[in-house]
């Protein structure tokens, strides 16, 4: 394996199927099915892939491994790949809900199948890239380049608003990111280079690490996002296809988590350190306010996304907690959340597909009919609210375990969002779920259909599998995080004895 450039072939074999699909032809239904079964099958290929490299992978190594290097034209910009214990998980995370994203559109997108399966296939090669890119160069182009393929996909095949979503979701991003750049642009001329290992080597002065974390912060915050800069988040996903909804809440809300992990934590510890109180008070606000918000929303896809910005800000608080299982427990919770989120979205795609409309009023009683659909949904609220059992509460337990010998308070605040989660996710489910089955409308809906299961019920078997036994994903980041956060205590340590030795 240390002589197949595998993070290559991962992260650049969707766009072997974008040439496939080029050569295609869509003006048949024979066509079409070519079309669809090109995509299903690059994105089953690159998801067997990406699984070599999490058997190759020593979870003992808190370095970075399978790295892959080759210098641009002296340009001080390399093609530099590489994994650790904190970017494989998303990797293999990607690869994962690719193919269940072709599933879900398999009948749902009828028009210009092509250009959306070529859509998604770049995007998938640009997420990739995000977490397997150790050159801050590189790792902004592929950051910057995803906003296209899916301000295309929300554009093209999204709602009757989707062109406002779509400018929205754009726009709101790219601002962020111009900041980034000018911090990347800073941070070269300051170190000298754009290889992230030599940049977390390297020490920046205490009142240029305040500049920089803001810059890479507002980027950041938006991805994610947080509150306030999160309004961009219920628009796109109400006019978003069901798989952009999927890939909006099962990857890219992760960019924002996984830079934060990457950049501001190890490269600015001072500044992290300074900002902390700011960004638990941000997190607890998501927390309760979206999820007042949440509980007022009549449309099912508007509550999940509000839904997701609660559960980000458990994640934003465990990263700046600055301890093993706040830490720990963030990363845990964007990988359960990618499942979870993912599924939630999917099973409203479901009855969506069928009754062509995503108000709550409009369903009840779909447990009489649709039983299999009623325990799938029932998993992923359950899931979603934190119940033992499942991986939601691995995640926010170790979070809030974090966050509560981080601050106190800010636990205590932080506690009340599983509260506030039960009362809107069962809400939603009994709505939907349970009561009699009296609209017409609704007692014609057929259950769940082999396709849709082989959707969901993979879903099913991680959230409980991880929620049970987390070890798998723990043992992953294990080393990379004592790495991190020995380093982010080794640099305050450092600043309060010069501190120290100057007064």
């Amino acid at each position: 394996m240390t002589d197949w450039p595998i993070l290559s072939a991962v992260t650049f074999l969707p766009l072997v199927g974008v040439a496939l699909l080029l050569l295609t032809r869509e003006d048949s239904a024979f066509g079409r099915r070519n079309i669809l079964n090109v995509a299903l099958l690059t994105t089953v290929f690159t998801f067997v892939v990406s699984l070599f490299i999490w058997m190759g992978f020593d979870n003992s190594d808190a370095g970075f491994q399978m790295v892959e290097k080759k210098e641009w034209l002296n340009t001080g910009i390399s093609y530099h790949l590489g994994v650790d214990g904190i970017s494989m998980l998303f990797v293999v995370l990607t690869t994962f809900l690719m193919p269940i994203c072709v599933l879900a559109s398999w009948t749902s997108v009828t028009v210009r199948i092509k250009d959306y399966m070529i859509a998604f296939l770049i995007l998938e090669t640009m997420m990739i890239g995000v977490f397997v890119s150790l050159d801050i160069v590189l790792f902004y182009v592929f950051f910057e380049a995803g906003l296209i393929p899916m301000f295309i996909i929300i554009g093209v095949w999204g709602g009757k608003d989707r062109v406002y979503a779509s400018y929205k979701f754009f726009l709101y991003t790219l601002l962020g990111s111009v900041l980034m750049l000018l911090a990347i642009m800073a941070m070269y001329w300051d170190a000298g280079t754009t290889d992230i290992p030599a940049l977390l080597a390297h020490d920046f002065p205490p009142q240029m690490q305040t500049w920089l974390w803001l810059a890479f912060f507002a980027s950041f915050a938006v991805k994610m996002p947080m509150w306030p800069v999160h309004t961009w988040l219920p628009d796109a996903h109400v006019q978003a296809p069901t798989a952009g909804s999927v890939i909006l809440a099962g990857i890219l809300l992760k960019l924002g988590g996984y830079g934060l992990l990457r950049f501001s934590l190890p490269m600015f510890p001072l500044a992290s350190d300074f900002f902390a109180p700011m960004v638990f008070a941000l997190s607890v606000i998501a927390i309760i306010y979206t999820s007042l918000v949440a509980m007022m929303q009549d449309d099912m896809k508007k509550l999940i996304a509000y839904s997701s910005v609660a559960h980000m800000g458990y994640v934003t608080m465990g990263i700046f907690a600055a301890n093993t299982q706040g830490v720990q427990g963030s990363i845990f919770q964007m990988i359960s959340h990618g499942f979870v989120a993912s599924a939630l979205f999917l099973c409203v795609g479901v009855i969506y597909d069928r009754m062509h409309t995503r108000e709550i009023s409009a369903y009840g009683g779909l447990a009489n009919n649709m039983p299999k659909y009623a325990f799938a949904f029932m998993i992923f609220t359950m899931a979603n609210v934190g119940l033992p059992g499942t991986s939601g509460f691995i995640g926010e337990f170790l979070t809030l375990i974090g966050v509560f010998r981080a601050n106190t308070w800010v636990a205590l605040f932080a506690a009340t969002g599983v509260i506030l989660s039960a009362a809107y996710a069962l809400w939603l489910y009994r709505r939907v779920v349970f009561g009699p089955l009296e609209k017409e409308s609704l007692k014609a809906l057929l259950d769940l259909s082999p396709r849709e299961q082989v959707i969901l019920y993979p879903l099913i078997a991680l959230t409980i599998f991880f929620g049970f036994y987390p070890a798998p994903i723990n043992d992953v980041t294990a080393a990379s995080v004592d790495a991190l956060l020995n380093h982010y205590s080794a640099a305050l340590q450092a600043a309060q004895s010069v501190a120290l030795s100057v007064n």
